[in-house]
């Protein structure tokens, strides 16, 4: 501990640590926890055994690392995300597998799908767009309207699409006007215009 910086005495294992070793307690009158961040994890342990309930074993690491119980992999302290509740600082499980979670979950509250239903789609268009045959299919799209899922595009089809207003009439004059027959639409009324035949 530095010389000035504030410390507090450990409920549990009775040593003078920095403020920064508790995690926060709003209900306790300096706004920390009795126990240190590591006296808490083995207490909160101990009370979940004595529940009756399954706790996972501890996996040792080295210093400045930390183990993912998602993938399994002991990772250094750089590839986990901050977290000042949790007994050690850190997130319970990687960047990695936090990124991944992270997608799974917006598939499912997005678009109502698995990430296992949308590599189905996937495969089914043969890894491609659908629209240009060319990119492969990366972004999951669907109509604004009900919700259902159309399709995989790559970036630039979905993103033209949603350009173009999603708008089946507008895509097709936009074919028009590539395919050379550009048109002028004639005003008949405010706002209503007539295509030429």
């Amino acid at each position: 501990m530095g010389e000035g910086e504030p410390a507090k005495r450990c409920s549990r294992c009775r040593e003078e640590k920095p403020r920064a070793a508790f995690a926060q307690n709003r209900a306790s009158r300096d706004g920390l926890q009795a126990y240190c961040r590591p006296c808490w994890a083995e207490y909160y342990q101990a009370r979940q055994v004595a529940k009756g309930k399954t706790v996972r074993p501890k996996v040792a690491a080295p210093a400045g690392h930390k183990y993912c119980r998602r993938c399994g992999e002991i990772k250094p302290h750089s590839e986990w995300d901050r977290n000042k509740t949790a007994s050690d600082g850190l997130s319970t499980r990687c960047k990695a597998c936090r990124a991944i979670e992270g997608r799974a979950g917006h598939l499912k509250r997005q678009y109502g799908m698995t990430e296992a239903e949308r590599e189905e789609l996937v495969a089914s268009q043969k890894g491609l767009c659908v629209i240009c045959l060319s990119a492969p299919a990366a972004h999951v799209d669907h109509c604004h309207e009900t919700g259902k899922v159309r399709g995989v595009l790559c970036f630039n089809c979905n993103s033209a699409i949603g350009k173009l207003g999603d708008d089946p009439d507008t895509v097709r004059r936009a074919a028009a006007y590539l395919e050379g027959s550009s048109w002028k639409p004639t005003l008949v009324a405010q706002g209503v215009y007539q295509l030429p035949s």
